[in-house]
């Protein structure tokens, strides 16, 4: 077997692995559906790995592709990632019984302090007290890059099939998305700030660690892989084959392995045995009941 088989052949096994491994834990969740409004959310994070593991096999698959092509499978995971960073948002602010849209913020946690840090405090109070209005602006935050993510994402391919697609085109999208993504991963960091010992038996810092490991891991090795291409110490041996191919290949290998880890964590950070053990609970309940 030459290299390209057996990559392919590892990367399929990883894929399948990532599947099962997400698989299993959405139906455990199915199987203890307790708590509707936090377990969708959950689910919408599960799927993160699987969806990256895919995307990235496509692109193995097709590994011969056009820039459009790659850069039509990077809008589909950094659009989905935007989701997920909303919705776990969404799930933080269920543990606490906040509902912005019925206006239902608890006694116990009005008036906290949230402390702003630079460049935040151009356009913010140093410090402000927490209400509704303040938590309603955390949840604009996070659900901007939603919005800003996809349009981008629709305006850069369009642009580069019809081969307008210049360097400082690039730089302008990626400094637009970079500020967009800054903000709504600030806006979850503040919330975990102010309510980390209220959500320390939620296991924030592993849910999160969920999320910004899989977006943190795409985001430096595609670096490192740029700094070598630069280097030239990758490049292609063929006439047909590109040396931008052979990177976008190997990114795309690297995240096919990584999502099976990240899957396998997952099951312990959004495992579904806290609705299991309510379940349970109530059960004995009505059976004392009785």
């Amino acid at each position: 077997m030459n290299p390209g088989q057996l990559t392919l052949m590892g990367t399929t096994l990883c894929v399948m692995l990532t599947a099962h491994y997400s698989v299993q834990l959405l139906s455990e969740h199915i199987m203890s559906w307790k708590k509707p409004k936090e377990q969708k959310a959950i689910i919408i994070i599960i799927l993160m790995a699987p969806i990256y593991a895919i995307d990235s096999y496509v692109g193995l698959l097709e590994f011969r592709g056009s820039k459009s092509f790659f850069m039509l499978l990077d809008s589909i995971k950094e659009c989905y990632e935007a989701l997920v960073i909303a919705k776990f948002l969404a799930l933080m602010y269920s543990y606490l019984n906040i509902s912005i849209s019925k206006n239902i913020v608890p006694d116990g946690i009005k008036g906290r302090e949230i402390h702003h840090s630079f460049p935040m405090t151009l356009f913010q109070p140093r410090t402000v007290h927490l209400n509704h209005h303040t938590l309603k602006l955390l949840k604009y935050w996070t659900w901007q890059f939603v919005v800003i993510r996809p349009v981008c994402s629709i305006l850069m391919i369009a642009l580069q099939l019809v081969g307008i697609y210049s360097s400082w085109v690039s730089w302008t999208f990626t400094i637009i998305l970079n500020i967009s993504v800054s903000l709504a991963l600030y806006s979850l960091v503040v919330f975990y700030h102010v309510f980390a010992k209220e959500l320390a038996p939620h296991k924030p810092l592993a849910k999160f660690l969920c999320i910004k490991g899989i977006v943190f891991f795409c985001f430096w090795q595609g670096v490192l892989l740029d700094i070598l291409v630069a280097l030239g110490i990758i490049k292609s041996h063929h006439f047909w084959l590109e040396v931008d191919q052979i990177e976008e290949a190997l990114q795309n290998a690297l995240v096919c392995v990584e999502m099976v880890f990240f899957a396998a964590f997952q099951q312990y950070a959004y495992s579904a045995a806290p609705y299991r053990d309510d379940e349970a609970t109530s059960s004995i309940k009505d059976k004392k009941n009785e």
